[in-house]
C-alpha cells in the first residue's frame, strides 16, 4: 500500500497530525481512562498532584517508553506512525497516540496496555477518544480501534459505537468539571482498588468505616 502521501516523505495527513501544542485548557485523553477507572484517583493524579508508583505502573511506563519511538514505517500493506499528539478543539482533548495505521483508507487507533484482556471499559473510552480526535484532524470517520495487551500480545477490537462515543463525551464533560471545581470525589472501596498504586493515599475502607461510624451515631 502506498502512504497517504503525494511524494513527500511525511504524508499530507501526517503533517496535519504533528503539529499539536498542548493547552492547560485542554484535557488529557489518559485522564478519561483514570477518571473511568476510579474519579477519586483521577482528582489525586489531576487536582491535588499526587502519584505514587507500583509494580503495574512501572511496567506500563516502561512500556509505553519503548512504544513511544516517533516515526513511521509500512509493514505489508499497512501504514504505521508511532507516538503522535492528537488534538480535538471540538471536545477540548489532547494527547499523544502509541499507534495509529492506516490501511485500506483507514485510520485505526491502537493503545497499548501492559496485561492481558481488561475487566473494564476505561481503556475503550481512552481509544474512543483518540478516534474522535483523529476524525476532527483527519475528516474521516473512525468505527474502529484496537487495545494491544502486552501479556498475551493480542489485539482486542475495539467498536466506535455511538454508545461508546455517548460514554466518552460524558467521561470529557464528566472530567472538565471535575479539573474546574476541584471537587474530591468520594473514595468508594471497589475491586479496583487492589492494583491501584494510590490506595495507601486515600484508604477507602478507612474512609467508609468512618461514615458507617458518624451514621450510626
Amino acid at each position: 500500500m502506498n502512504n497517504p502521501n503525494t511524494g513527500n516523505s511525511l504524508s499530507t495527513v501526517t503533517c496535519h497530525l504533528f503539529p499539536v501544542t498542548s493547552s492547560d485548557d485542554y484535557v488529557n485523553i489518559a485522564s478519561l481512562n483514570q477518571y473511568s477507572y476510579c474519579p477519586h484517583r483521577c482528582w489525586r493524579i489531576h487536582c491535588a498532584g499526587e502519584f505514587i508508583d507500583n509494580q503495574y505502573t512501572i511496567e506500563g511506563t516502561s512500556l509505553h517508553e519503548r512504544v513511544h519511538t516517533v516515526g513511521e514505517v509500512n509493514r505489508d500493506e499497512t501504514w504505521q506512525i508511532r507516538a503522535i499528539y492528537l488534538k480535538s478543539d471540538q471536545y477540548q482533548l489532547i494527547g499523544k497516540s502509541d499507534l495509529i495505521e492506516f490501511e485500506n483508507g483507514e485510520f485505526y487507533p491502537i493503545e497499548y496496555k501492559r496485561g492481558r484482556k481488561g475487566e473494564w471499559d476505561n481503556d475503550e473510552l481512552q481509544v474512543c477518544a483518540q478516534a474522535l480526535c483523529l476524525e476532527e484532524m483527519t475528516g474521516k470517520n473512525i468505527n474502529t480501534g484496537y487495545i494491544y495487551y502486552a501479556q498475551t500480545h493480542q489485539r482486542k477490537l475495539v467498536e466506535i459505537t455511538p454508545e461508546l462515543r455517548a460514554s466518552t463525551i460524558a467521561t470529557i464533560e464528566a472530567v472538565q468539571m471535575l479539573l474546574f471545581t476541584g471537587a474530591m470525589p468520594k473514595a468508594v472501596k471497589t475491586k479496583r482498588c487492589d492494583g491501584c498504586s494510590l490506595y495507601s493515599q486515600c484508604l477507602p475502607q478507612a474512609v467508609d468505616k468512618v461514615s458507617r461510624y458518624q451514621e450510626a451515631n
